[in-house]
Protein backbone atom coordinates (compact mmCIF):
# COMPACT_ATOMS: atom_id res chain seq x y z
CA UNK A 1 0.00 0.00 0.00
CA UNK A 2 1.52 3.38 -0.88
CA UNK A 3 1.42 6.81 0.99
CA UNK A 4 -1.74 8.15 -0.70
CA UNK A 5 -4.44 5.58 0.89
CA UNK A 6 -3.39 6.62 4.32
CA UNK A 7 -3.86 9.92 3.04
CA UNK A 8 -6.83 9.95 0.87
CA UNK A 9 -9.89 11.55 3.04
CA UNK A 10 -13.42 9.98 2.82
CA UNK A 11 -16.39 11.32 0.52
CA UNK A 12 -15.16 9.38 -2.63
CA UNK A 13 -16.55 7.11 -5.01
CA UNK A 14 -17.54 4.68 -2.34
CA UNK A 15 -19.13 6.85 -0.44
CA UNK A 16 -22.10 7.30 -3.45
CA UNK A 17 -22.77 3.48 -2.41
CA UNK A 18 -24.12 4.53 0.73
CA UNK A 19 -23.98 0.95 1.79
CA UNK A 20 -22.11 -0.35 5.03
CA UNK A 21 -20.47 -3.85 4.19
CA UNK A 22 -19.50 -6.39 6.80
CA UNK A 23 -15.91 -5.84 5.37
CA UNK A 24 -12.97 -9.03 6.50
CA UNK A 25 -9.14 -7.32 5.63
CA UNK A 26 -6.32 -10.36 5.67
CA UNK A 27 -3.01 -9.30 5.25
CA UNK A 28 0.18 -9.67 6.84
CA UNK A 29 1.23 -6.02 5.77
CA UNK A 30 0.41 -3.76 8.89
CA UNK A 31 0.60 -0.76 6.66
CA UNK A 32 -1.63 -2.10 3.98
CA UNK A 33 -3.80 -3.93 6.36
CA UNK A 34 -4.06 -0.57 9.13
CA UNK A 35 -4.92 1.69 5.16
CA UNK A 36 -7.45 -0.28 4.54
CA UNK A 37 -9.35 -0.39 7.50
CA UNK A 38 -9.03 3.63 7.72
CA UNK A 39 -10.20 4.08 4.28
CA UNK A 40 -13.40 1.55 4.69
CA UNK A 41 -14.35 2.55 8.35
CA UNK A 42 -14.15 6.28 7.36
CA UNK A 43 -16.62 5.14 4.24
CA UNK A 44 -19.07 3.83 6.61
CA UNK A 45 -18.01 0.11 6.50
CA UNK A 46 -17.69 -2.03 9.43
CA UNK A 47 -14.46 -3.76 9.13
CA UNK A 48 -12.22 -6.67 10.78
CA UNK A 49 -8.64 -7.35 9.95
CA UNK A 50 -6.06 -10.16 11.00
CA UNK A 51 -2.48 -11.53 9.93
CA UNK A 52 -2.95 -14.97 8.83
CA UNK A 53 -5.40 -17.24 6.91
CA UNK A 54 -6.20 -19.52 9.47
CA UNK A 55 -7.06 -16.29 11.69
CA UNK A 56 -9.49 -15.88 8.97
CA UNK A 57 -10.87 -18.96 8.85
CA UNK A 58 -12.30 -18.88 12.14
CA UNK A 59 -13.69 -15.60 11.68
CA UNK A 60 -15.86 -17.15 8.47
CA UNK A 61 -16.53 -20.23 10.32
CA UNK A 62 -18.44 -17.94 13.13
CA UNK A 63 -19.18 -14.63 11.50
CA UNK A 64 -20.74 -13.40 7.86
CA UNK A 65 -19.26 -11.01 5.84
CA UNK A 66 -20.39 -9.57 2.28
CA UNK A 67 -16.70 -8.97 1.24
CA UNK A 68 -13.26 -10.27 2.19
CA UNK A 69 -9.83 -8.81 1.07
CA UNK A 70 -7.40 -10.64 1.02
CA UNK A 71 -3.79 -11.00 0.17
CA UNK A 72 -2.58 -14.18 -2.08
CA UNK A 73 0.33 -14.75 -1.00
CA UNK A 74 -0.11 -15.57 2.80
CA UNK A 75 1.13 -18.80 4.69
CA UNK A 76 0.42 -20.92 6.32
CA UNK A 77 -2.80 -20.53 4.37
CA UNK A 78 -2.65 -18.93 1.34
CA UNK A 79 -5.00 -16.96 -0.24
CA UNK A 80 -6.60 -18.97 -2.81
CA UNK A 81 -7.04 -21.79 -0.57
CA UNK A 82 -9.03 -18.82 1.84
CA UNK A 83 -10.61 -17.41 -1.12
CA UNK A 84 -12.05 -21.68 -1.57
CA UNK A 85 -13.47 -21.49 2.01
CA UNK A 86 -14.85 -18.39 1.58
CA UNK A 87 -16.78 -19.25 -1.46
CA UNK A 88 -17.43 -22.32 0.03
CA UNK A 89 -18.70 -21.07 3.37
CA UNK A 90 -20.67 -18.39 1.90
CA UNK A 91 -21.45 -18.79 -1.95
CA UNK A 92 -22.69 -14.97 -1.61
CA UNK A 93 -19.84 -13.45 -0.14
CA UNK A 94 -17.74 -11.20 -2.61
CA UNK A 95 -13.85 -11.78 -2.90
CA UNK A 96 -11.05 -9.77 -3.86
CA UNK A 97 -7.68 -10.74 -3.79
CA UNK A 98 -5.00 -8.20 -3.35
CA UNK A 99 -1.23 -9.39 -4.21
CA UNK A 100 1.78 -7.03 -4.52
CA UNK A 101 3.12 -9.34 -7.56
CA UNK A 102 0.23 -9.89 -10.17
CA UNK A 103 0.24 -11.75 -13.46
CA UNK A 104 -1.56 -12.91 -15.72
CA UNK A 105 -1.49 -16.86 -14.56
CA UNK A 106 -2.16 -15.32 -11.04
CA UNK A 107 -5.26 -13.28 -11.61
CA UNK A 108 -6.93 -16.13 -13.83
CA UNK A 109 -6.20 -18.37 -10.89
CA UNK A 110 -8.09 -16.81 -8.28
CA UNK A 111 -11.04 -15.38 -10.67
CA UNK A 112 -11.50 -19.57 -11.63
CA UNK A 113 -11.37 -20.47 -7.99
CA UNK A 114 -14.43 -18.01 -7.55
CA UNK A 115 -12.54 -14.22 -6.81
CA UNK A 116 -14.99 -11.16 -7.86
CA UNK A 117 -11.90 -9.36 -8.78
CA UNK A 118 -8.15 -8.90 -7.87
CA UNK A 119 -6.51 -5.74 -6.79
CA UNK A 120 -2.42 -5.49 -7.28
CA UNK A 121 -0.31 -3.25 -5.50
CA UNK A 122 0.28 -0.71 -4.42
CA UNK A 123 -3.15 0.87 -5.01
CA UNK A 124 -4.71 4.22 -3.95
CA UNK A 125 -7.38 5.07 -1.66
CA UNK A 126 -9.17 6.15 -4.77
CA UNK A 127 -9.03 3.06 -6.38
CA UNK A 128 -9.94 1.06 -2.88
CA UNK A 129 -12.84 2.97 -2.82
CA UNK A 130 -14.13 2.52 -6.29
CA UNK A 131 -13.76 -1.54 -5.87
CA UNK A 132 -15.86 -1.73 -2.84
CA UNK A 133 -18.51 1.13 -4.22
CA UNK A 134 -18.69 -1.85 -7.50
CA UNK A 135 -19.01 -4.34 -4.58
CA UNK A 136 -21.74 -2.58 -2.81
CA UNK A 137 -23.94 -2.38 -5.95
CA UNK A 138 -23.47 -5.74 -5.77
CA UNK A 139 -24.58 -7.00 -2.63
CA UNK A 140 -27.67 -4.43 -2.65
CA UNK A 141 -30.47 -5.63 -1.48
CA UNK A 142 -30.11 -10.12 -2.46
CA UNK A 143 -33.66 -10.21 -0.49
CA UNK A 144 -35.11 -8.24 -2.73
CA UNK A 145 -33.92 -8.95 -5.49
CA UNK A 146 -34.93 -12.55 -5.02
CA UNK A 147 -38.60 -11.70 -4.03
CA UNK A 148 -38.98 -9.53 -7.33
CA UNK A 149 -37.45 -12.33 -9.24
CA UNK A 150 -40.51 -15.02 -7.67
CA UNK A 151 -42.55 -12.12 -8.18
CA UNK A 152 -41.98 -12.10 -11.78
CA UNK A 153 -41.92 -15.69 -12.09
CA UNK A 154 -44.99 -16.29 -10.80
CA UNK A 155 -47.01 -13.53 -12.58
CA UNK A 156 -45.81 -15.32 -15.42
CA UNK A 157 -46.83 -18.52 -14.63
CA UNK A 158 -50.19 -16.78 -14.02
CA UNK A 159 -50.10 -15.75 -17.51
CA UNK A 160 -49.45 -18.34 -19.29
CA UNK A 161 -46.25 -17.85 -20.16
CA UNK A 162 -43.74 -20.45 -21.30
CA UNK A 163 -40.14 -19.54 -21.71
CA UNK A 164 -38.66 -19.01 -24.93
CA UNK A 165 -37.28 -15.56 -26.98
CA UNK A 166 -37.56 -14.49 -30.41
CA UNK A 167 -36.43 -10.79 -32.02
CA UNK A 168 -38.98 -8.03 -31.85
CA UNK A 169 -39.33 -5.99 -34.27
CA UNK A 170 -40.40 -1.61 -34.37
CA UNK A 171 -41.56 -0.85 -30.81
CA UNK A 172 -42.96 -4.71 -30.29
CA UNK A 173 -40.87 -6.23 -27.12
CA UNK A 174 -39.25 -9.27 -27.43
CA UNK A 175 -42.03 -12.60 -27.15
CA UNK A 176 -41.47 -15.08 -24.34
CA UNK A 177 -42.23 -18.36 -26.68
CA UNK A 178 -40.98 -21.64 -27.48
CA UNK A 179 -40.67 -25.05 -25.11
CA UNK A 180 -38.00 -27.06 -26.34
CA UNK A 181 -35.47 -28.00 -23.34
CA UNK A 182 -31.90 -26.43 -24.69
CA UNK A 183 -33.64 -23.28 -24.89
CA UNK A 184 -35.81 -23.66 -21.71
CA UNK A 185 -32.58 -23.78 -19.88
CA UNK A 186 -30.91 -20.93 -21.66
CA UNK A 187 -33.61 -18.77 -20.66
CA UNK A 188 -34.01 -19.97 -17.20
CA UNK A 189 -30.25 -19.48 -16.65
CA UNK A 190 -30.83 -15.88 -17.97
CA UNK A 191 -33.63 -15.06 -15.47
CA UNK A 192 -31.66 -16.16 -12.65
CA UNK A 193 -28.67 -14.42 -13.02
CA UNK A 194 -30.50 -10.95 -14.25
CA UNK A 195 -31.47 -10.04 -10.52
CA UNK A 196 -27.50 -9.91 -10.13
CA UNK A 197 -24.67 -7.75 -11.50
CA UNK A 198 -22.74 -10.78 -12.62
CA UNK A 199 -21.02 -10.71 -16.08
CA UNK A 200 -22.71 -12.96 -18.51
CA UNK A 201 -21.33 -13.53 -22.10
CA UNK A 202 -23.73 -15.31 -24.59
CA UNK A 203 -22.55 -17.01 -27.59
CA UNK A 204 -24.87 -18.62 -30.43
CA UNK A 205 -24.83 -18.63 -33.68
CA UNK A 206 -25.88 -15.60 -36.15
CA UNK A 207 -29.80 -14.82 -35.81
CA UNK A 208 -30.50 -17.09 -32.27
CA UNK A 209 -31.41 -14.06 -30.29
CA UNK A 210 -27.80 -12.96 -28.20
CA UNK A 211 -29.44 -9.53 -28.19
CA UNK A 212 -32.47 -10.11 -27.08
CA UNK A 213 -31.12 -11.96 -24.43
CA UNK A 214 -29.24 -8.92 -23.05
CA UNK A 215 -32.42 -7.00 -23.91
CA UNK A 216 -34.44 -9.68 -21.45
CA UNK A 217 -31.89 -9.79 -18.59
CA UNK A 218 -31.70 -6.01 -18.81
CA UNK A 219 -35.31 -5.36 -18.47
CA UNK A 220 -35.70 -8.12 -15.28
CA UNK A 221 -31.96 -6.63 -13.76
CA UNK A 222 -32.29 -3.69 -10.78
CA UNK A 223 -30.52 -1.14 -13.33
CA UNK A 224 -33.57 -1.64 -15.68
CA UNK A 225 -34.28 1.85 -14.80
CA UNK A 226 -31.00 3.35 -16.70
CA UNK A 227 -29.81 3.13 -20.12
CA UNK A 228 -29.03 -0.47 -21.98
CA UNK A 229 -26.35 0.37 -24.49
CA UNK A 230 -25.34 -1.70 -27.01
CA UNK A 231 -21.54 -1.56 -29.00
CA UNK A 232 -21.06 -3.70 -32.25
CA UNK A 233 -17.17 -4.33 -31.88
CA UNK A 234 -17.60 -5.61 -35.62
CA UNK A 235 -18.62 -2.15 -37.28
CA UNK A 236 -16.21 0.41 -36.25
CA UNK A 237 -12.67 0.10 -37.41
CA UNK A 238 -10.54 0.28 -34.06
CA UNK A 239 -9.65 4.21 -33.77
CA UNK A 240 -13.05 4.68 -34.13
CA UNK A 241 -14.19 2.52 -32.02
CA UNK A 242 -11.85 3.44 -29.04
CA UNK A 243 -13.75 6.81 -29.41
CA UNK A 244 -16.96 5.17 -29.29
CA UNK A 245 -16.52 3.42 -26.39
CA UNK A 246 -14.42 5.59 -24.22
CA UNK A 247 -14.93 9.27 -25.59
CA UNK A 248 -11.97 11.62 -26.27
CA UNK A 249 -10.71 15.20 -25.55
CA UNK A 250 -11.07 18.24 -27.98
CA UNK A 251 -7.72 18.30 -30.11
CA UNK A 252 -6.88 14.81 -29.38
CA UNK A 253 -6.85 13.14 -33.00
CA UNK A 254 -7.80 14.63 -36.57
CA UNK A 255 -11.91 15.99 -36.65
CA UNK A 256 -12.00 15.97 -32.52
CA UNK A 257 -13.28 19.40 -32.50
CA UNK A 258 -15.10 18.81 -29.06
CA UNK A 259 -15.26 16.60 -26.03
CA UNK A 260 -16.96 13.61 -26.21
CA UNK A 261 -18.46 11.36 -23.92
CA UNK A 262 -17.87 7.67 -24.54
CA UNK A 263 -20.66 4.84 -24.60
CA UNK A 264 -18.80 3.42 -21.33
CA UNK A 265 -19.82 6.87 -19.38
CA UNK A 266 -23.69 6.87 -21.01
CA UNK A 267 -23.72 3.35 -19.55
CA UNK A 268 -22.71 4.67 -16.14
CA UNK A 269 -25.44 2.54 -13.74
CA UNK A 270 -27.00 0.67 -16.51
CA UNK A 271 -25.45 -1.95 -18.76
CA UNK A 272 -23.32 -2.43 -21.70
CA UNK A 273 -24.17 -4.87 -24.40
CA UNK A 274 -20.67 -5.94 -26.32
CA UNK A 275 -21.71 -7.41 -29.26
CA UNK A 276 -19.49 -9.88 -31.39
CA UNK A 277 -16.58 -8.93 -28.79
CA UNK A 278 -14.02 -11.31 -30.26
CA UNK A 279 -14.05 -8.77 -33.10
CA UNK A 280 -12.40 -6.24 -30.76
CA UNK A 281 -8.59 -5.16 -31.67
CA UNK A 282 -6.27 -6.88 -28.65
CA UNK A 283 -5.25 -3.15 -27.45
CA UNK A 284 -8.65 -2.19 -27.13
CA UNK A 285 -9.57 -5.10 -24.69
CA UNK A 286 -6.25 -4.27 -22.69
CA UNK A 287 -8.07 -0.63 -22.72
CA UNK A 288 -11.53 -2.22 -21.22
CA UNK A 289 -9.86 -4.94 -18.89
CA UNK A 290 -8.84 -1.55 -16.83
CA UNK A 291 -11.92 -0.16 -16.95
CA UNK A 292 -13.49 -3.67 -15.47
CA UNK A 293 -10.61 -3.47 -13.19
CA UNK A 294 -11.21 -0.13 -11.30
CA UNK A 295 -13.78 1.39 -13.25
CA UNK A 296 -12.66 4.29 -14.08
CA UNK A 297 -12.50 5.64 -17.64
CA UNK A 298 -9.89 7.29 -19.55
CA UNK A 299 -10.87 9.63 -22.96
CA UNK A 300 -8.50 9.09 -25.73
CA UNK A 301 -6.26 11.77 -25.39
CA UNK A 302 -6.72 12.62 -21.60
CA UNK A 303 -3.83 12.80 -19.05
CA UNK A 304 -6.10 12.00 -16.25
CA UNK A 305 -9.16 9.75 -15.50
CA UNK A 306 -12.24 11.53 -16.38
CA UNK A 307 -14.79 9.52 -14.91
CA UNK A 308 -15.89 6.63 -12.88
CA UNK A 309 -18.67 4.25 -13.62
CA UNK A 310 -20.49 1.17 -12.31
CA UNK A 311 -21.19 -0.76 -15.56
CA UNK A 312 -22.92 -4.05 -15.86
CA UNK A 313 -21.28 -6.12 -18.73
CA UNK A 314 -23.26 -8.10 -21.01
CA UNK A 315 -21.08 -9.68 -24.04
CA UNK A 316 -22.14 -11.68 -27.55
CA UNK A 317 -20.25 -13.24 -29.77
CA UNK A 318 -20.74 -16.05 -32.29
CA UNK A 319 -17.58 -17.88 -32.25
CA UNK A 320 -16.40 -20.16 -29.49
CA UNK A 321 -15.41 -17.87 -27.13
CA UNK A 322 -12.85 -20.64 -25.82
CA UNK A 323 -11.51 -21.14 -29.30
CA UNK A 324 -11.01 -17.60 -29.67
CA UNK A 325 -9.03 -17.46 -26.56
CA UNK A 326 -6.99 -20.30 -28.11
CA UNK A 327 -6.28 -18.20 -31.13
CA UNK A 328 -5.21 -15.30 -29.32
CA UNK A 329 -7.57 -12.90 -30.56
CA UNK A 330 -9.68 -12.64 -27.42
CA UNK A 331 -7.40 -11.76 -23.99
CA UNK A 332 -7.56 -14.36 -21.77
CA UNK A 333 -8.06 -12.07 -18.41
CA UNK A 334 -10.58 -10.28 -20.48
CA UNK A 335 -12.37 -13.64 -20.90
CA UNK A 336 -12.29 -14.80 -17.90
CA UNK A 337 -14.28 -11.09 -16.52
CA UNK A 338 -16.65 -11.18 -19.05
CA UNK A 339 -17.67 -14.85 -18.56
CA UNK A 340 -18.62 -15.00 -15.11
CA UNK A 341 -21.92 -16.70 -16.42
CA UNK A 342 -21.77 -18.34 -19.71
CA UNK A 343 -25.21 -18.35 -21.39
CA UNK A 344 -25.17 -20.51 -24.75
CA UNK A 345 -27.97 -20.24 -27.10
CA UNK A 346 -28.93 -23.48 -29.15
CA UNK A 347 -29.73 -23.00 -33.35
CA UNK A 348 -33.29 -23.39 -34.45
CA UNK A 349 -32.27 -27.25 -35.72
CA UNK A 350 -32.17 -27.90 -31.98
CA UNK A 351 -35.17 -27.22 -31.29
CA UNK A 352 -37.90 -27.71 -33.88
CA UNK A 353 -40.14 -28.34 -31.78
CA UNK A 354 -40.32 -24.14 -31.18
CA UNK A 355 -41.09 -23.42 -35.12
CA UNK A 356 -44.90 -24.06 -35.02
CA UNK A 357 -45.50 -21.45 -32.10
CA UNK A 358 -42.71 -19.50 -33.44
CA UNK A 359 -44.17 -19.36 -36.77
CA UNK A 360 -47.56 -18.53 -36.25
CA UNK A 361 -46.00 -15.75 -33.87
CA UNK A 362 -43.94 -14.25 -37.04
CA UNK A 363 -47.08 -14.82 -39.56
CA UNK A 364 -49.82 -13.21 -37.35
CA UNK A 365 -47.15 -9.43 -36.29
CA UNK A 366 -46.36 -10.10 -40.35
CA UNK A 367 -49.73 -10.36 -41.75
CA UNK A 368 -51.04 -7.17 -39.20
CA UNK A 369 -47.88 -5.18 -40.94
CA UNK A 370 -48.30 -5.64 -44.73
CA UNK A 371 -51.80 -6.64 -44.77
CA UNK A 372 -53.63 -4.40 -42.61
CA UNK A 373 -56.52 -6.39 -42.31
CA UNK A 374 -59.13 -7.34 -39.34
CA UNK A 375 -59.23 -10.99 -40.09
CA UNK A 376 -56.85 -13.06 -38.78
CA UNK A 377 -54.07 -14.41 -41.12
CA UNK A 378 -54.33 -18.05 -42.67
CA UNK A 379 -53.52 -20.67 -40.79
CA UNK A 380 -50.38 -22.88 -41.92
CA UNK A 381 -51.39 -26.69 -43.18
CA UNK A 382 -49.54 -29.48 -41.27
CA UNK A 383 -47.42 -29.83 -44.78
CA UNK A 384 -46.27 -26.26 -44.65
CA UNK A 385 -44.98 -27.19 -40.57
CA UNK A 386 -43.49 -30.67 -41.50
CA UNK A 387 -41.43 -28.65 -44.20
CA UNK A 388 -40.58 -26.09 -41.59
CA UNK A 389 -39.24 -27.97 -39.37
CA UNK A 390 -37.37 -29.85 -41.84
CA UNK A 391 -35.25 -27.16 -43.20
CA UNK A 392 -31.48 -26.59 -41.55
CA UNK A 393 -32.40 -23.03 -40.98
CA UNK A 394 -28.68 -21.50 -41.05
CA UNK A 395 -29.88 -18.14 -40.37
CA UNK A 396 -31.91 -19.12 -37.60
CA UNK A 397 -34.55 -17.21 -35.85
CA UNK A 398 -33.99 -14.78 -37.90
CA UNK A 399 -34.42 -16.48 -40.94
CA UNK A 400 -37.63 -17.71 -39.48
CA UNK A 401 -38.30 -14.67 -39.22
CA UNK A 402 -37.77 -13.66 -42.70
CA UNK A 403 -39.53 -16.34 -44.29
CA UNK A 404 -43.30 -16.34 -42.88
CA UNK A 405 -42.69 -12.49 -43.84
CA UNK A 406 -42.24 -13.22 -47.05
CA UNK A 407 -45.46 -15.91 -46.71
CA UNK A 408 -47.62 -12.99 -45.18
CA UNK A 409 -46.93 -10.61 -47.90
CA UNK A 410 -47.55 -13.30 -50.54
CA UNK A 411 -50.79 -15.85 -48.86
CA UNK A 412 -54.15 -15.37 -49.92
CA UNK A 413 -56.61 -14.55 -47.28
CA UNK A 414 -58.93 -17.66 -46.40
CA UNK A 415 -56.95 -20.08 -47.96
CA UNK A 416 -54.26 -22.24 -45.78
CA UNK A 417 -50.68 -21.60 -46.22
CA UNK A 418 -49.24 -24.99 -48.36
CA UNK A 419 -45.68 -26.06 -48.49
CA UNK A 420 -45.61 -24.94 -51.72
CA UNK A 421 -46.18 -21.42 -50.71
CA UNK A 422 -42.73 -21.59 -48.18
CA UNK A 423 -40.09 -19.50 -50.14
CA UNK A 424 -36.89 -21.84 -51.41
CA UNK A 425 -34.44 -22.54 -49.30
CA UNK A 426 -32.02 -21.24 -51.11
CA UNK A 427 -32.86 -17.94 -52.54
CA UNK A 428 -35.34 -16.74 -49.75
CA UNK A 429 -37.61 -15.82 -51.97
CA UNK A 430 -40.68 -17.70 -54.05
CA UNK A 431 -39.17 -20.96 -56.05
CA UNK A 432 -36.64 -19.61 -59.25
CA UNK A 433 -37.72 -21.91 -62.40
CA UNK A 434 -35.06 -24.24 -63.39
CA UNK A 435 -34.48 -22.62 -66.56
CA UNK A 436 -33.33 -19.96 -64.71
CA UNK A 437 -31.42 -21.57 -61.98
CA UNK A 438 -27.84 -21.94 -64.62
CA UNK A 439 -27.03 -18.21 -63.38
CA UNK A 440 -27.83 -17.34 -59.68
CA UNK A 441 -27.32 -13.59 -61.32
CA UNK A 442 -30.62 -14.54 -64.12
CA UNK A 443 -32.93 -11.63 -63.93
CA UNK A 444 -35.93 -14.50 -63.85
CA UNK A 445 -38.63 -14.59 -61.13
CA UNK A 446 -41.71 -16.70 -60.68
CA UNK A 447 -45.15 -16.08 -63.18
CA UNK A 448 -47.40 -16.01 -59.94
CA UNK A 449 -45.82 -12.33 -59.08
CA UNK A 450 -47.30 -11.14 -62.02
CA UNK A 451 -50.24 -11.19 -59.75
CA UNK A 452 -49.00 -10.11 -56.56
CA UNK A 453 -48.98 -6.35 -55.41
CA UNK A 454 -46.20 -4.76 -56.90
CA UNK A 455 -43.68 -3.56 -53.91
CA UNK A 456 -44.39 -6.91 -52.57
CA UNK A 457 -43.38 -8.36 -55.62
CA UNK A 458 -40.43 -6.09 -56.29
CA UNK A 459 -38.97 -6.49 -52.45
CA UNK A 460 -38.97 -10.69 -53.29
CA UNK A 461 -36.82 -9.87 -56.34
CA UNK A 462 -34.42 -7.53 -54.62
CA UNK A 463 -33.92 -10.52 -51.55
CA UNK A 464 -33.68 -13.02 -53.74
CA UNK A 465 -31.09 -11.06 -55.99
CA UNK A 466 -29.01 -9.86 -52.86
CA UNK A 467 -28.73 -13.18 -51.18
CA UNK A 468 -27.51 -14.58 -54.94
CA UNK A 469 -24.92 -11.56 -55.00
CA UNK A 470 -23.74 -12.39 -51.62
CA UNK A 471 -23.57 -16.35 -52.95
CA UNK A 472 -21.22 -15.64 -55.56
CA UNK A 473 -19.12 -12.55 -54.06
CA UNK A 474 -18.35 -15.17 -50.58
CA UNK A 475 -17.41 -17.98 -53.29
CA UNK A 476 -15.28 -15.49 -55.33
CA UNK A 477 -13.51 -14.03 -52.47
CA UNK A 478 -12.89 -17.56 -50.65
CA UNK A 479 -14.60 -16.64 -47.73
CA UNK A 480 -12.21 -13.52 -47.25
CA UNK A 481 -14.85 -10.77 -45.67
CA UNK A 482 -12.13 -7.92 -46.11
CA UNK A 483 -12.09 -9.03 -49.97
CA UNK A 484 -15.08 -10.17 -50.85
CA UNK A 485 -16.10 -6.24 -49.11
CA UNK A 486 -13.54 -4.62 -51.74
CA UNK A 487 -14.53 -6.53 -54.74
CA UNK A 488 -18.28 -5.44 -54.14
CA UNK A 489 -17.00 -1.95 -53.54
CA UNK A 490 -18.67 -1.03 -49.83
CA UNK A 491 -17.44 -1.43 -46.54
CA UNK A 492 -17.46 -4.46 -43.95
CA UNK A 493 -19.98 -3.25 -42.26
CA UNK A 494 -22.29 -2.88 -45.09
CA UNK A 495 -21.55 -6.38 -46.12
CA UNK A 496 -21.87 -8.21 -42.42
CA UNK A 497 -25.15 -6.04 -42.07
CA UNK A 498 -26.96 -7.69 -45.76
CA UNK A 499 -25.06 -11.20 -44.67
CA UNK A 500 -27.23 -10.99 -41.28
CA UNK A 501 -30.38 -10.09 -43.25
CA UNK A 502 -30.18 -13.18 -45.25
CA UNK A 503 -29.07 -15.50 -42.52
CA UNK A 504 -25.08 -15.98 -43.90
CA UNK A 505 -22.68 -16.47 -41.48
CA UNK A 506 -19.41 -15.37 -41.68
CA UNK A 507 -17.89 -18.15 -43.15
CA UNK A 508 -19.59 -18.24 -46.09
CA UNK A 509 -22.17 -20.87 -45.10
Amino acid sequence: MTEPILAKAAGGPAAEAAVGLRVLVVDDDRAVREGCVSVLQLDGHQVTACTRGDEALDLLKRRRFDLVLVELSLTPVSGLDLLRAAVAAHPDVIVVVMTGNPSVVSSIEALRTGAWDYLPKPFSASHLQVLVARAAHAALGPREKREARDAREGRDAREGRVLGIVPGGGDDRPALLGNSPAFRKAVELAQRVAATDASVMISGESGTGKEVIAQFIHRHSRRSGRKLVPVNCAALPEALLESEMFGHRKGSFTGADRDKTGLLEVANGGTLFLDELTEMALPLQAKLLRVLQDGVVRRVGSEHQDAVVDVRFVSATNRDPQEAVRQGILREDLFYRLRVVPIRLPPLRERVEDIPVLADFFLTRSWARHRGEDAPPPPLSPEAVAALQARPWRGNVRELQNCIEHVAVLAAAGEPILAADLPGEDDGGAAVPAAAAASPLTPAYPVHLLTAPFHGAKDDLVAHFEQAYLAELVARSGGNMSQAARLAGFDRTTLYRLMEKHGFRRDGA
